[in-house]
């Protein structure tokens, strides 16, 4: 028994330990998530639907950040770097390509079913949960490129269905640029989060992710559900035409020289954006970012880390700083970010290196953010409900053709002085031109209010003309009143006077006027009063011919 003394007593302390760890690590969670609901509270201004319309943009972008690592471990890290040039071209080929021909329908197809927004973000939520499943099934055949492309088409039709329901949920005191901006930085947060528990689940296999993710978008599903009723717009009393979501009765979706010049710096800033992403990622691969700390070799997958982190510390940047900023001149903004990320680009193509190209990929990131934003205002202050969707589709198209334009071009094997000269270069050119445009519209400033609320969707039918009293109509039956004189009392006939009767004669009780003759006696004792021009049906009564 003496033997079994100090095993009892490290058995104690082990279970001591683990009892004070599982303590300590309840205490940390409860301290976690009270924070976050304290978060959630604030950031939705106390409103329950802006609340639940941040949980569910946090669980898209964190669904859709563990979607990219499961892809990004299958595609960009699958053997040498000539194959996974190849794999990215082809994926932006068969995904990209195709939905740059779908994007557009997205938008009317949504404004036409605009009075079911809930189901239709539940339904995008839905698609992503079972193809993120599919891929993590099919990671090796070709049937992985149609799915990725369902969830990307999935996605942007969740932002496009978002962004036209915060102008919805928008609760008192709350900006739309604000809103915009606190949903993005949860967003944000939770991808960056999850993203890091994908990472982790990434070690035992690049699916896991992608089963990960699946889950994550089943509870934004229910989140989607649950979002209150004034999310959606009036039910129209005529049903929509699905194959009609082309017509737009002569009304432009994108216009206004002021939402195309935000467009035009918005979509230089993503194609810088996207240039970075994959230039930059295959450099890392070339081996240009060799990183030593003392005898310790830095491996690629951290400077790889290094630099994408860049552009997500960028992004979060923007949207937290936008959720203190009102934006009234969106193009002034524009062309700040513009010139900022010029002057980075020169100094990266001078002084190549990593941590100038962090600097670089930082400052890019936050000013395509504040861009896109400022895009998003315009769009919800200029635009009337009833086209607002169909602007977010048209404007996310056309910035994510913009991206994969320039991810299209950091897929050529330049070196990285060049790559970062071309895009500096770009970007002077994008600055000096939409200055020139802050310039000519200064004028043109946002009031941060919701944009032209929607005509009345009950269409009624148009009444004919009323013929008017004075001026009859000479086809006309006269003898028939007319239907709005149907309700009014029949003016009496004009009669000539009775004859005098002469003296001394009894009162006859069938008085007829002079020149009548005698009408056939009927055994009816009173007759009912017929209108000019109509007559009665009588059953069983015949009249007598003349």
């Amino acid at each position: 028994m003496p033997a079994l003394s100090p095993v009892a007593t490290a058995a104690r302390v082990v279970l001591r330990g683990g009892r004070a760890a599982l303590d300590g690590t309840e205490r940390l969670g409860r301290f976690a998530v009270g924070h976050v609901r304290t978060a959630r509270d604030k950031g939705g201004a106390g409103d329950v639907g802006m609340i639940r319309l941040l949980d569910l943009h946090a669980a898209s972008c964190a669904g859709d950040a563990l979607v990219a690592i499961g892809l990004a471990g299958t595609i960009f890290f699958a053997g040498a770097t000539s194959d996974a040039r190849a794999k990215v071209a082809l994926y932006l080929l068969v995904t990209m390509a195709p939905f740059a021909l779908l994007a557009p329908v997205v938008g009317p197809v949504l404004d036409r079913f605009r009075h079911g927004r809930r189901y239709a973000l539940a339904v995008t939520m839905l698609g992503r949960a079972f193809l993120a499943w599919v891929i993590s099934d099919q990671m090796h055949t070709f049937a992985l490129y149609p799915a990725a492309f369902g969830v990307l088409v999935l996605s942007r039709s969740y932002g496009v269905a978002r962004s036209a329901a915060v102008p919805r949920l928008l609760p008192p005191g709350l900006g739309l640029v604000e809103a915009g901006a606190r949903a993005s930085l949860f967003g944000t947060v939770a991808g960056a989060v999850l993203g890091g528990v994908g990472l982790v689940a990434a070690w035992f296999g690049p699916q896991w992710p992608l089963r990960l993710a699946t889950v994550v978008f089943v509870l934004g599903m229910i989140v989607a559900l649950r979002l209150p009723p004034r999310a959606d717009s009036e039910p129209p009393e005529t049903p929509p035409r699905v194959f009609q979501v082309f017509r737009t009765h002569g009304v432009k979706v994108l216009s206004g020289k002021l939402l195309w010049a935000a467009l035009a710096g918005s979509a230089t800033l993503r194609a810088g954006y996207g240039f970075l992403t994959l230039f930059l990622a295959f450099r890392v691969r070339d081996g240009d970012f060799a990183l030593r700390i003392g005898s310790y070799h830095v491996p690629q997958y951290a400077m790889l880390g290094l630099v994408v982190g860049g552009l997500g510390v960028g992004s979060f940047l923007a949207t937290a700083v936008c959720t203190r900023l009102t934006i009234r001149r969106p193009l002034l903004i524009q062309s700040v970010g513009l010139a900022a990320t010029a002057l980075a680009g020169i100094g990266a193509a001078l002084l190549y290196g990593v941590w100038t190209v962090a600097a670089l990929c930082l400052v890019t990131a936050f000013a395509s953010g504040v861009a896109k934003l400022s895009v998003d205002a315009v769009i919800q202050e200029r635009m009337p409900e009833k086209l607002r969707a169909s602007a977010f589709s048209h404007s996310e198209t056309l910035l994510m053709l913009a991206f994969v334009l320039g991810g299209a071009i950091g897929l050529l094997p330049l070196p990285g002085r060049v790559g970062t000269a071309i895009l500096a270069a770009g970007v002077v050119a994008a600055a000096v031109r939409v200055g020139w445009w802050a310039w000519q519209l200064r004028a043109q400033r946002l009031r941060g209010v919701i944009g032209p609320d929607e005509q009345p969707t009950v269409r009624v039918a148009p009444r004919s003309p009323v013929p008017d009293g004075t001026r009859p109509d000479p086809t006309a039956d006269k003898t028939r009143p007319m239907a709005a004189d149907r309700t009014r009392p029949m003016p009496a006939e004009t009669t000539r006077p009775m004859p005098a009767e002469p003296a001394g004669t009894a009162p006859d009780p069938t008085r007829r006027m002079p020149g009548t003759a005698d009408e056939p006696a009927d055994d009816r004792t009173t007759e009912p009063i017929v209108p000019p021009g109509y007559h009665l049906y009588r059953p069983g009564r015949r009249t007598p011919p003349p």
